[in-house]
């Protein structure tokens, strides 16, 4: 009893360590849990030889389990706290772009603390309906075997996903239809050749932080291209009112419901992502209420998380940063009984702790950013973070990574001008992908 007491005081001190990480990761932009998680699991026999003294209580692999806990907890948190310079300071990375333009309508509405309470929401939901929805996961993928018909149909999966994306530009209401397919696909196609060409650029940082050439390109895809664009067109901020959102519970058990089913994709499908999933979401509800749109998203990223997770257990593929750290880490045990692992299992209390108390920080900090926002110069505030990002890109890319984030930069200011989903810039992933599915 003593040792399942101690155990589980450890998870949850290690698990808060994760949320404090994630939380860091959440608020400064461009700087993504996967860096953490690169970090972590370099400095990891660094930090396994301060624990040996914890070998006195719990086996030494219930003590690579506690460091992968941190790693995933601060994945959690960060799909929370990310929302918070997505909504107030226009700077989102790939997996929250697509909430950009909901939660600024709301900003400029002087509703960003409802978007931050809908978005809290979306994610702790999807918490609970990933628990519920990992038993029907497991029959799909370990009785049914459905990810080897996946895996056998994926490149005409992936075309006809690029596809549809595409095509559905045509519902905008900025430009005719032929226009706006037209400008996504040059978007897509332009983003994938510059996806290809980085794919196999070596990386030489100058410290011992080590990324790919994706974190720059990422980074300026979604996140400087974001701010630059807004240090150019600066709204007028108004005051923001400290409301909880009125909503039906039914839309709101739909947004969540539909989040949690469409983020199990991402876990599966190489190069799809949350911005992706949340479209398919709402394009098979019909709606795209900017309420239902935030709530949708989060609920992908979140439940995106524990899905990537029991992939990892359940076909062996790390569909994350998080995941490939994980597998690094630990002796990756396959799920073949309805009773998971007893690794997944202490992992999965810990995505719960994290998201439960990642609701409570990401609420408080929203309602502090919502009541001091309008105080903080905001284009000093754009221009620190652009700083931030050219020196985070230069620790862990070099110099030929700067050069990376201004192409990127270019081509993401593209969609953001024309007024074209960002999300088609994410064919810097799908295209390298699909070109190698084509040929093998």
């Amino acid at each position: 009893m003593m040792d399942s007491f101690l155990l589980l005081l450890l998870l949850f001190t290690f698990s808060m360590l994760g949320v404090l990480l994630g939380t860091i990761t959440g608020l400064v932009p461009g700087f993504h849990p996967n860096n953490v998680a690169v970090i972590l699991l370099s400095i990891s026999p660094m930090i396994l030889a301060e624990l040996h003294f914890l070998n006195a209580f719990v086996p030494s692999e219930t003590i690579l389990i506690l460091v992968a806990s941190i790693i995933l907890s601060a994945s959690v948190a960060h799909t929370f706290l990310s929302f918070l310079p997505a909504a107030f300071i226009g700077a989102p990375e790939e997996d929250t772009a697509l909430s950009l333009l909901p939660a600024h309508r709301l900003l400029l509405e002087g509703r960003a603390y409802e978007a931050t309470v809908l978005s809290v929401i979306g994610s702790f939901g999807a918490v609970i309906f990933s628990f519920f929805f990992l038993i029907p996961f497991y029959f799909l993928f370990a009785s049914l075997q459905f990810y080897e018909v996946l895996r056998s149909q994926m490149l005409y999966i992936l075309l006809g996903i690029s596809a549809l994306l595409i095509l559905t530009e045509s519902f905008s209401e900025r430009m005719e239809a032929y226009q706006a397919i037209l400008l996504s696909s040059f978007v897509f196609i332009h983003s994938g050749l510059f996806g290809y060409v980085i794919l196999n650029i070596p990386v030489h940082p100058p410290f011992f932080f080590r990324s790919s050439m994706l974190f720059p390109a990422l980074t300026g895809l979604f996140g400087l291209s974001a701010i630059i664009f807004s240090l150019f067109y600066t709204p007028e901020i108004p005051e923001q009112r400290i409301e909880e959102p009125l909503m039906e519970k039914g839309e709101i058990m739909k947004s969540v419901m539909s989040g949690t089913a469409f983020g199990s994709l991402v876990s599966v499908l190489p190069g799809i992502t949350s911005a992706h999933a949340t479209v398919m979401a709402m394009l098979a509800r019909r709606n795209r209420e900017p309420e239902q749109v935030i709530m949708t998203l989060s609920g992908v990223n979140t439940s995106n998380v524990i899905f990537c997770l029991a992939a990892l257990f359940l076909i062996f593929r790390a569909r994350s940063g998080a995941t490939i750290a994980i597998s690094r880490l630990l002796q990756v045990q396959l799920w073949e009984m309805v009773i998971p692992p007893l690794a997944l299992v202490y992992l999965l209390i810990a995505a719960l702790i994290a998201s439960a108390f990642s609701f409570f920080i990401t609420k408080y900090m929203g309602k502090q950013f919502a009541l001091f926002f309008v105080k903080i110069p905001y284009r000093k505030m754009l221009i620190g973070i652009a700083i931030f990002l050219f020196v985070l890109v230069f620790l862990f890319t070099g110099a030929l990574g700067l050069l990376v984030l201004l192409v990127a930069m270019c081509i993401g200011l593209i969609p953001i001008y024309f007024g074209v989903r960002r999300s088609n810039c994410m064919g810097a992933l799908l295209l390298p992908i699909i070109v190698w599915l084509w040929q093998i």
